[in-house]
C-alpha cells in the first residue's frame, strides 16, 4: 500500500525521532510533529509552518561529498546533527576498515555548538568499529588536526567545524592518509564513503564504544605543531613588527599567540572583543574577513595603536586575512585580497629560495604562473579547494584567493592561517627594516609582471534553482563581449580536460587593448549557498608614474565586468 506524503513524511520523521540520540534534537522534532499531526498540512498559518519545516528537513539527506558534510544545526537528516555524524563517523569507519587500514583516526573540533559532542560520537564509533581514536586536546585550529594526521601517521583524520559558516552551521571534514597523503579527500574517496554511509540502515546496527579512545596531551600534538610552525621562518632574519590580530571568536588566539612567540616575534595585540571563543560569533553578523564589517573591530583597535599591519584568522584558523595602512580611506587600512598575499607569500619564498611546485586554482590569480615562470620553477594549477591544491605534484606552495595559504606542505597538507601569518610576519619585518612595506612590493609585482587585478561577484540565494537557473542561461547564451572585451573563448568546465577533471563552472577568455588579458570563471560555491564568479585583469605598467592610473583602469573595467555579467547571467 502506497502512503500519502503526510503520513510518510510523519512516519519518517517518528523513525528519526525513535533513533536520535540527543535531547535538545529530540525536543525540536518532537515540537514540529506534535504540531504537524494535529492536521494535514492545509490547515492554520502556524500548522502549515509546521510542516513546511518538518518537510524541508526530510527532504533527502545531508550529502556527504569533497567537502565532507557542512551545514545548518537541527534535527533531520537534512540538518547537522548527532544522528547524521554517527551515521557519517560509521560509514568513514567502515571505508577506513575496507581499504585495508586498522590504524588511528584522529579527531578535532572547533569551539561551535555541537562541536565536541560530533568529535565524541565520532570516536566513540572509531572504537565501537575496531579502530584506533584519539581526540585533541581541546579546540584547536584545523591545521593542527590536518598536521596531527602525518605528524601521528593517522589512518585518517576528522575535524568538525563550519570554518567560517554561519553561527547557525557546523561541519564534518575529512582526511586521508594513502595516496592522499594525510589531505582533504577528493574523488573516488568522497563517493567511497558516502556508499559506506548510505549503507547505515539504523543507528541502532552501528556500535557506540562508551570509552577506549585517547585525548592526546598538548606536549603530543600542539607543541610539535608549533615547532614546526615557527620553524618557516628564518632564525636570524628581523623581528621588529607590531601586529594588530583577531581571531574573529575563534580558536586561532592561543595558538597564534604561541607560534608568534616561539618565532621570537613580539606578542600581537588582540582585540579583546573578539579574543575568545564564541559560537555564536556576536560582534560580527559573518564571521569571515573577507565579510563586509567583519574586520571593523580590528581596524579600529589598529586606529589606537598604529600597528605595522593587521592580521585576523578565520573561526577555525585554516585561513589568513592581511590589512595593510591606506591613508585617506575611510578605516586607515585596506585588506589585501587573498591573491595579493598569495603573491607575496611566493615572492618571499622565492627569495628563500624554495624549490618545488608553486600551485593555485582555476579562481586565483594568473600572477602566480609569472613569479614561478621567472624563478624557474614548476607552476600547476587546479580545481578550486585545498584538496586539489594539495595533490600537485612536487608541492612546495599552494594557495588559493579565498584567504587560503599552504607554506610548509611537508608539515600541513592544507591551508595554514598561523604558518602563514608567521610567513607574512618574516616578510613585513625584512621590508620594515629596509623602510619598506607590503604595499612597496606589490608595487614592484605591478611593475615587474603587469597589473594583475582581481574581484568576485558573490550573490548568496535563497533557493538553490537560482544558481542552476543562471548557469543554464550562461551555457545555453554565453556572452560574447565583457565591459567592451571580446570573450575569445569560452569554456565549459563540466567536459574536463587533460588537466582538469569535470566540475560545475564555466571559463571565458577576453582580450581588448586595455588589458594584457583578462579572465573570468564562473561556478556555484561548494559550501554556501551562491553563485560565485571570479574576475582578473591584467593591465600593463610602464613606470611607476603610471601605477594609479592601471589600478583606476582596472577597477573600472571589473566594475563593469561584474554588470554585463549579472546581466547576461539574470542574477
Amino acid at each position: 500500500m502506497t502512503l500519502n506524503p503526510a503520513t510518510d513524511l510523519l512516519t519518517r520523521a517518528r523513525t528519526w525521532l525513535a533513533e536520535d540520540p540527543d535531547p535538545d534534537t529530540r525536543a525540536e522534532l518532537s515540537a514540529l510533529l506534535a504540531a504537524a499531526e494535529c492536521g494535514d498540512g492545509t490547515g492554520s498559518e502556524d500548522e502549515c509552518r509546521s510542516w513546511s519545516r518538518l518537510s524541508e528537513r526530510f527532504s533527502g539527506t545531508l550529502q556527504f561529498g569533497t567537502a565532507g558534510l557542512r551545514g545548518e544545526m537541527g534535527a533531520g537528516p537534512m540538518r547537522m546533527n548527532r544522528a547524521v555524524v554517527i551515521r557519517a563517523a560509521a560509514g568513514l569507519a567502515a571505508y577506513v576498515k575496507r581499504g585495508g587500514a586498522h590504524g588511528l583516526v584522529v579527531i578535532g573540533y572547533d569551539a561551535r555548538h555541537k562541536s565536541y559532542d560530533f568529535a565524541r560520537d565520532t570516536a566513540a564509533v572509531m572504537v565501537g568499529a575496531g579502530l584506533n581514536a584519539a581526540l585533541l586536546p581541546g579546540p584547536l585550529p584545523t591545521p593542527v588536526l590536518a598536521f596531527a594526521v602525518r605528524h601521528l601517521g593517522a589512518a585518517a583524520g576528522v575535524m568538525v567545524t563550519a570554518s567560517h559558516n554561519p553561527p547557525r552551521d557546523n561541519g564534518y571534514k575529512v582526511y586521508l592518509s594513502g595516496d592522499l597523503k594525510g589531505s582533504q579527500i577528493v574523488p573516488p574517496h568522497d563517493a567511497g564513503i558516502a556508499a559506506e554511509i548510505d549503507a547505515v540502515r539504523s543507528l541502532n546496527d552501528v556500535p557506540l564504544a562508551t570509552d577506549g579512545w585517547d585525548v592526546l596531551a598538548e606536549a603530543e600534538i600542539l607543541e610539535p605543531y608549533l615547532s614546526r610552525a615557527a620553524s618557516v621562518v628564518d632564525p636570524h632574519t628581523p623581528r621588529d613588527l607590531s601586529v594588530v590580530y583577531t581571531p574573529l571568536h575563534g580558536v586561532g588566539r592561543d595558538t597564534l599567540l604561541s607560534a608568534f612567540k616561539r618565532a621570537g616575534f613580539p606578542t600581537p595585540s588582540t582585540v579583546t572583543a573578539q579574543g575568545d571563543p564564541d559560537p555564536d560569533f556576536p560582534t560580527v553578523s559573518f564571521p569571515n574577513p573577507e565579510e563586509p564589517g567583519a574586520m571593523d573591530l580590528a581596524f579600529r583597535t589598529a586606529a589606537s595603536l598604529g600597528p605595522d599591519i593587521v592580521v585576523a584568522n578565520d573561526p577555525d584558523a585554516d585561513r589568513l586575512a592581511v590589512a595593510v595602512p591606506a591613508h585617506g580611506t575611510a578605516t586607515g587600512w585596506r585588506m589585501l585580497r587573498g591573491d595579493e598575499v598569495g603573491a607575496l607569500l611566493a615572492t618571499h619564498l622565492v627569495s628563500k629560495r624554495a624549490e618545488g611546485t608553486f600551485a593555485t586554482t582555476i579562481v586565483s590569480s594568473s600572477l602566480l604562473s609569472r613569479i614561478a615562470a621567472a624563478a624557474g620553477l614548476p607552476y600547476a594549477e587546479t580545481l578550486t579547494g585545498f584538496k586539489w591544491i594539495s595533490r600537485a605534484e612536487g608541492l612546495r606552495y599552494g594557495y588559493e584567493e579565498a584567504l587560503g595559504y599552504c607554506v610548509d606542505p611537508e608539515a600541513v597538507r592544507d591551508k595554514d592561517g598561523i604558518s602563514a601569518a608567521l610567513s607574512i610576519a618574516e616578510l613585513a619585518a625584512g621590508l620594515k627594516e629596509s623602510g619598506r612595506t607590503l604595499a612597496d612590493l606589490l608595487d614592484d609585482l605591478a611593475l615587474t609582471h603587469g597589473l594583475h587585478a582581481t574581484d568576485q561577484l558573490s550573490v548568496r540565494v535563497a533557493d538553490l534553482k537560482l544558481i542552476g537557473n543562471a548557469m543554464a542561461r550562461l551555457r545555453e547564451q554565453p556572452p560574447r563581449a565583457l565591459a567592451g572585451l571580446r570573450v575569445d573563448s569560452a569554456e565549459d568546465l563540466e567536459q574536463g580536460s587533460a588537466d582538469l577533471p569535470p566540475t560545475d563552472g564555466l571559463r571565458y577568455r577576453l582580450s581588448g587593448d586595455a588589458v594584457s588579458s583578462a579572465r573570468v570563471v564562473v561556478r556555484p560555491s561548494g559550501t554556501e549557498p551562491k553563485l560565485k564568479c571570479y574576475l582578473e585583469v591584467v593591465v600593463p605598467v610602464a613606470s611607476g608614474d603610471v601605477l594609479n592610473a592601471a589600478r583606476e583602469r582596472a577597477t573600472a573595467l571589473l566594475e563593469s565586468i561584474k554588470r554585463d555579467l549579472s546581466a547576461a547571467a539574470g542574477i
